[in-house]
């Protein structure tokens, strides 16, 4: 036999090989069967093998993911796992990987759960954009629920101490085969023929089979397609089923619902009173910024008034005239000032002064005269002293004789 070399594969090839097939082209999967060679290592992994009557086949529940386990898996346990083909390399072993586990009951609801989730989720059922919103002040309120049940009285008896509104029961059983049924016709009775704010539909808790009539998807869309906001009110606080994600609201309890659906007439009547304050405050301060603003108005008015312009334009024309006086005033000192300097140098000037220091006058015919050549032999002339006149009759006349110095 002849062997091209280049046709052979080691063992290691061979397995990365299978693992990359089997990795590649087998998804997430679905595994039902019995627990087998239970070990919870002290790693804190799982290691174990699930069989049926015919295989079996090995599984590893690593730490990070069997963290979220709700119960105690041991030998001989139903389960049903969720996880991955792997293969092991260095053994050439393939095995799953799980990533979750059920009780197998309990699991087959779940799985019908978590498809069902899915289904709607990739609808668009659980949107947000799709919530109704809940009136914050409801006239009337439905409620569909067994008529037997704690939950109607939970929901009656936190109403009307709250805020009481009228309610209306339409009586549904809330597990068993008919439930769904009268579920969907209660909603249905108040969207078609009696109207009311809002619908609460649920009941008190319940094991998983109990409540498994709220994973129903005819209900869901019932519930989508509902015109009145709708209150899931399913008692359970942890878990939640298909009603609660596709509801315009969710209440752990009907308790609860309840309280989501009217508001408390204690903290109405605090927040009445506080914007009864907060308005009563914001009046009386708008009015006195008001008052404030009509003041200054009326100052700005009153300053406008013809009397106070007459009574500003009197008082400038005082402060006018005031200042007039004062300035004529010194005006009038500085001349009278000046004028006594010039009477005083006058004065000094005048003839009367001359004629006290030995000077005269001499008038002939009423005229003064300041030559010889006016005055004549035999001529009458009237002489002014300082202290009287006289008479003068020219006998002699006698010019002065200028003397003239000749140019060289």
């Amino acid at each position: 036999m002849n062997v091209d070399k280049d046709n052979v594969f080691t063992v290691s090839e061979v397995n990365r090989h299978i693992r990359n097939v089997i990795e590649n082209n087998i998804p997430n999967l679905f595994v039902e069967g019995e627990i087998a060679n239970f070990t919870h290592h002290r790693s804190g992994h799982i290691y174990f093998s699930l069989k049926d009557d015919k295989s079996t086949l090995r599984c590893v529940f690593f730490k990070p993911a069997n963290l979220s386990l709700k119960f105690q898996p041991k030998v001989g346990d139903k389960v049903i796992c969720l996880g991955k083909i792997s293969v092991y390399e260095k053994s050439g072993n393939y095995q799953l990987t799980v990533s979750r586990m059920l009780p197998s009951g309990i699991g087959e609801l779940q799985l019908k759960f978590d498809e069902l989730k899915r289904k709607l989720t990739k609808e668009g059922l659980f949107d947000s954009a799709y919530k109704k919103t809940i009136p914050e002040f409801p006239e009337s309120i439905g409620i569909i629920t067994s008529s037997t049940g704690a939950a109607v009285e939970d929901i009656r008896n936190v109403i009307s101490r709250r805020f009481p509104t009228m309610i209306y029961l339409y009586p549904a059983t809330v597990q068993g085969d008919n439930a769904v049924r009268e579920i969907i016709s209660g909603i249905d009775y108040f969207n078609n023929e009696f109207p009311v704010d809002i619908l609460i539909v649920g009941r008190g808790g319940g094991s998983q089979e109990d409540l498994f009539c709220f994973n129903d998807e005819n209900l869901a869309r019932k519930i989508f397609a509902s015109k009145i906001p709708i209150i899931s009110a399913v008692g359970h606080e942890i878990d939640f089923t298909i009603s609660d994600f596709v509801a315009d609201l969710r209440a752990p309890t009907p308790s609860a619902a309840a309280e989501l659906a009217v508001p408390d007439r204690r903290e109405l009547t605090d927040k009445i009173n506080n914007l009864f304050s907060s308005l009563r405050y914001a009046t009386q301060y708008y009015f006195n910024s008001k008052k404030l603003e009509i003041q200054e108005l009326e100052s700005a008015l009153e300053s406008q008034h013809p009397k106070n312009i007459l009574k500003d334009f009197h008082s400038k024309l005082e402060r006018t005239v005031m200042k007039l006086n004062i300035t004529t005033h010194k005006l009038l000192q500085t001349q009278r000032s000046k004028l006594e300097i010039l009477f005083y140098e006058l004065k000094e000037l005048s003839p009367q002064e001359a004629l006290k220091r030995g000077y005269s006058l001499i008038r002939k015919e009423k005229r003064i005269l300041n030559s010889i050549n006016d005055i004549n032999i035999s001529d009458k002339l009237q002489l002014i002293l300082s202290d009287g006149k006289c008479l003068a009759e020219i006998v002699e006349k006698q010019k002065n004789i200028s003397i003239t110095k000749k140019k060289r």
